[in-house]
């Protein structure tokens, strides 16, 4: 069994979560660790491809785009130590990602729309890392309005781009051109990467905000 990241296995070639909790979204249990799907989870792909994120435990991650939960569980294995703020615009994944809070408790499910971050600025504190995956339109300025309510100064970010969600007429490379150029602007990038084979035209882009 090979460690990637903390409480992150490669166990007989499989990506597995070290974890206390059961069954999530259908993913096999066995012997304290979950299996964690690549299929389902683009940070679970993004993992596999080569790409390590160097987790403590401890850190408090705000989650835009939640949906039902099934990275979030995964993350929540992760940062056992710290807190995800979990925003879910949409009401019925929501049920489901609050079946997963009441069983874990470094998970903080929010109905709010991502594209408002004063909504929930009350509740929401500085964190560490912003964790995004939403096939919306604007969805470079949903990070960076988050990113400026909520970020640390020299905080991490994970997002992950649909292209056609950003604009279905132009050439997925295109897109991902144009994202990286206007990301850059406002953050540090420190790598990115395709998704495929297990998610198409989608890429991650894991940058830091600048000091």
């Amino acid at each position: 069994m090979k460690e990637l990241m903390r409480n992150v296995y490669l166990k007989d070639g499989t990506l597995v979560t070290k974890s206390k909790y059961g069954s999530h979204y259908g993913e096999k249990v066995f012997d304290g660790f979950r299996e964690w799907i690549p299929w389902r989870s683009k940070l679970a792909a993004m993992i596999l491809k080569g790409h390590r994120l160097k987790l403590k435990g401890d850190e408090k991650v705000l989650y835009l785009g939640a949906a039902s939960g099934t990275t979030v569980s995964h993350l929540a294995d992760i940062v056992d130590e710290g807190v995800i703020y979990a925003v879910e615009y949409a009401a019925k994944p929501f049920e489901k990602l609050l079946e997963l809070a009441r069983e874990r408790d470094n998970i903080i499910p929010l109905l709010f729309d991502a594209s408002k971050p004063w909504k929930y600025s009350g509740i929401v504190e500085k964190v560490d890392l912003i964790y995004q995956d939403i096939a919306q339109k604007n969805q470079i300025e949903i990070l960076e309005s988050n990113a400026e309510f909520f970020l640390e100064k020299g905080g991490e970010i994970v997002i992950m781009v649909k292209a056609r969600s950003v604009d279905s007429t132009a050439e997925p490379e295109e897109v991902f051109e144009s994202v990286l150029r206007k990301m850059g602007e406002r953050f540090k990038i420190v790598n990115h990467g395709s998704l495929m084979p297990y998610h198409k035209d989608h890429i991650f882009v894991h940058a830091y905000k600048s000091e």
